[in-house]
């Protein structure tokens, strides 16, 4: 025990001294970079300008300091551009079959719970039916229990549950040990306990004492590509690191106990899963890598009330809390996707679907302001689609608008 523990000190050790010898090394070569790039700018304009002031007429004087310029211009940019992100391998949630819970189960433990009356019954059996959500699909402990167990303690259990198997297989996938994790992100939406989810890993993992760890919390359904954005920007500042993103609901937390019906779709649309993912900017992990990150794009909706509000944890008039889930939440994801189409199209799609589409712009400005601004087809550039779980009519919602086939729904 004690070698293995010398050991584990010295790789911190040397851990954290290489780290922080990287940043501050980083740090210098990017202002002596920025330095010898105006320095050059100085004496190329400098120089042509003494040129021209001497009236100078050998356009070969001239045309050497365009092309140091060029080269200066084109060095620092080789120099300057972010190393490339791979997804280097992930990790899913099986849980136990124990857990599982087909809808008629559920509705006969429902329908056993006091708090709901044979309206909600009724209504849950609905959106369950309706919702696309198969019967291989599994809830908490906590909420088999009649009435569930929504304490603190459960629903600590149940985060261990989810993340811990998902860390451990990723880091046998990678054969990664938990002190070469340089960044750890961690996402929850409706549970946010002291010590934090990230805390709780870390402690777990025994990780190391200057890791970047992040807990991310009441983000909703769009928080585990909001978590990915936030590992990409990290990535792009730490050079040779790993990244790991941890993403799950806590379900137990967020069980509604009353009888609106607004509040009672989470009750059916949740339920249990995790996921993780280990980011790399290595260059050698180009090989071994399952996917390269290309980009990430975020849209903030949070000016506008209507978006605001579509998803709201509030108590209802007996004093139970929950999360009211809007109508208008269809509405605010179809303008999300339209806001974002402009900005991600300029980027993915081919030149004939930005041209149909600057053309209809063109028309619906100038000539026809009732006219709908053409939808490119997606699928000319992306083959897989993953859309939230919130229930058939968001994913219908959102096929809509990226013109996609029942089948890729």
């Amino acid at each position: 025990m004690e070698t293995i523990s010398k050991q584990k000190r010295d790789h911190l050790f040397y851990a954290i001294t290489t780290n922080q010898f990287t940043l501050f090394s980083k740090h210098f070569l990017s202002n002596l970079l920025e330095f010898l790039w105006v320095l050059a700018l100085i004496l190329i304009t400098s120089t042509e300008a003494c040129l021209l002031r001497q009236n100078c007429k050998q356009t070969m004087f001239h045309f050497l300091l365009l092309f140091l310029f060029l080269l200066c211009l084109i060095f620092k940019q080789f120099l300057t551009k972010p190393k490339p992100i791979y997804l280097a391998d992930f990790s899913c949630l099986k849980p136990q079959c124990s857990l599982r819970a087909p809808f008629s189960r559920f509705l006969e433990n429902a329908s056993m719970i006091d708090a709901f009356d044979s309206e909600s019954i009724a209504f849950m059996a609905k959106v369950l039916t309706s919702s696309g959500i198969s019967e291989e699909t599994y809830l908490p402990p906590a909420l088999h229990y009649i009435p569930p167990k929504t304490h603190q303690r459960e629903s600590i259990k149940e985060a261990e549950m989810l993340l811990f198997p998902i860390m451990d297989d990723l880091l046998a996938k990678t054969q990664l040990s938990p002190l070469d994790i340089d960044i750890l992100v961690v996402n929850c939406s409706g549970f946010c306990p002291s010590p934090s989810l990230s805390s709780i890993v870390i402690n777990k993992y025994s990780m190391r004492s200057d890791i970047k760890s992040y807990n991310i919390s009441s983000m909703g359904c769009s928080a585990s590509a909001l978590c990915i954005d936030l590992a990409h920007n990290l990535l792009k500042v730490h050079n040779n690191s790993n990244a790991i993103v941890l993403s799950t609901e806590i379900l137990s937390n967020g069980w509604y106990a009353g009888n609106e019906q607004s509040k009672l779709l989470i009750n059916c649309l949740f339920w249990m899963g995790s996921a993780a993912i280990l980011l790399i900017n290595r260059t050698e992990a180009k090989k071994s890598s399952k996917y390269k990150l290309i980009g990430t794009l975020r849209t903030q909706r949070a000016f506008d009330d209507k978006a605001y509000l579509s998803a709201f944890r509030e108590e209802d008039c007996n004093g139970k809390l929950g999360v009211t889930l809007q109508r208008d939440l269809l509405q605010v994801a179809g303008e999300t996707l339209r806001t974002n189409i402009s900005i991600l199209g300029s980027k993915i799609f081919p030149f004939s679907e930005k041209f149909w589409y600057g053309v209809s712009a063109m028309k619906k400005r100038f000539i026809n302001k009732a006219e709908e601004i053409y939808v490119p087809k997606f699928k000319t550039a992306i083959q897989h689609f993953c859309l939230p779980c919130s229930g058939r009519p968001v994913i219908r919602e959102l096929g809509k608008g990226l013109k996609l086939a029942e089948r890729d729904m």
